[in-house]
């Protein structure tokens, strides 16, 4: 009964005007503007989050373009310092660039029609190989009427694969375009942010104070520094592995060994850690056709090689411009990829490179006294030892200069 009458009790205070007043005079003045902004915070971050997946793709193309810029940045500067306009030398600088990438394209799809022609040609062939080896090895009794027979039977079956195939036809020419309309905006983009380089860091630090606008200066230089830098040098190395994988093919009389060469420069300095082994399969796969001792001397040139690069012209080549340890070049690709997709693992290791150029900057390194390898306790015994001697004289000298201090209070 009592709990019956303090709900009635309540109800009635609720719907009485004077109750409710009481109630909204003892609530705080700060209450109802709070709930108000928070409902408003909690708007403005939905709005945000949805806007921010909604302009992924066009953040990713922006950043793209702008790595691209900063490694265009140095020619087109160099260019610009001996009296060509910065439009004119961007211009340039991107039509080499797109030149070449073109000439890559179109040497790797000459190669594979030239194969798979190739491969068609010899197909009846290879049928008849596989059949007899199959008859051979399992004791059947297969042949190509047969397999004709059976191809006749399943003319339905292949019909509707092939629909199948016509459809996804179209899925496949949508995607292209849309990846022919992305890489031409990523042009479009990279060419404005190289021409308006200077323009734009005046536009940023005009709203920056002093203080902030030398930071920003310093984080865009090195930006253009090591993105530059890691860039060309693996573009000379990607030079000097394709010129050494040409010579290497034209000698083993391997077909299309420019295009091949080209292909093994390109992916082995640009995919770390796995690149090298990546790119030598093509040129392998390609010897088998003409002699299987081939691919044996194709492989064994390829990890000689790496050798000799790694150990020898890779030091020289990056000890100008930047140099990233496999590990962390091959972790970040991985961290790059999952967080953007291809577009991260594309630029992963510039921006990788440009955080180590910054840091190392504001990071201050000492010398190591402790040794880090060898007997643990042994070092440490010695590492005191050492380090006794000087603080021993640092406290006679302390007792000194403390006597000397007292020498001359009482003077």
């Amino acid at each position: 009964m009592a709990a019956t009458d303090d709900i009635s009790q309540d109800q009635r205070s609720a719907s009485d005007p004077i109750a409710r007043e009481h109630l909204l005079r003892g609530m705080p003045r700060w209450l109802p503007r709070a709930m108000v902004v928070g409902l408003l915070l909690v708007a403005l971050f939905e709005l945000a989050s949805w806007a921010f997946l909604q302009l992924t793709g066009f953040l990713s193309t922006l950043l793209v373009s702008f790595v691209f810029s900063l490694a265009m940045e140095p020619a087109v500067d160099r260019m610009a310092a001996r009296g060509m306009r910065r439009g004119l030398a961007t211009f340039l600088v991107f039509l080499v660039t797109v030149v070449l990438a073109l000439g890559f394209v179109a040497a790797l799809v000459t190669l594979l029609v030239d194969q798979v022609g190739q491969v068609a040609a010899q197909l009846p062939h290879l049928l008849d190989s596989l059949i007899e080896w199959v008859n051979s090895t399992f004791h059947s009794d297969f042949s190509m009427d047969k397999l004709q027979q059976t191809l006749l039977n399943n003319a339905g079956s292949i019909e509707q694969y092939a629909q199948k195939a016509a459809n996804n036809i179209w899925g496949v020419s949508s995607s292209l375009l849309g990846g022919l309309f992305q890489l031409f905006t990523i042009a479009l983009f990279t060419f404005y942010f190289t021409a308006d380089g200077p323009r734009m860091r005046r536009a940023l630090c005009s709203m920056l104070p002093p203080a902030r606008q030398a930071e920003v200066l310093r984080a865009w230089e090195i930006g253009i520094e090591k993105t530059g830098g890691y860039l060309y040098s693996r573009a000379l190395l990607a030079v000097v592995s394709a010129l050494s994988h040409y010579v290497m093919l034209k000698l083993l009389g391997i077909p299309y060994a420019g295009a091949l060469a080209v292909w093994v420069g390109v992916i082995s300095q640009f995919i770390p850690t796995i690149g090298t082994y990546l790119a030598g399969a093509l040129p392998m796969l390609v010897g088998l056709t003409v002699d299987p001792m081939d691919a044996v001397w194709i492989l064994i040139f390829v990890v000689v090689y790496q050798q000799v690069e790694n150990y020898l012209l890779q030091p020289r080549i990056t000890a100008r411009t930047v140099e990233i340890h496999p590990a962390v070049a091959f972790g970040s690709v991985i961290a790059g990829a999952a967080l953007l997709g291809a577009v991260g693992a594309l630029i992963a290791i510039p921006v990788t490179a440009t955080l180590q150029g910054f840091l190392g900057t504001y990071i201050r390194r000492y010398e190591v006294v402790v040794p880090t390898t060898g007997r643990a306790r042994g070092g440490a015994r010695r590492a005191g030892a050492v380090g006794e001697g000087p603080a021993q004289e640092g406290g006679r000298g302390g007792q000194d200069g403390s006597d000397e201090g007292n020498a001359g209070e009482s003077n």
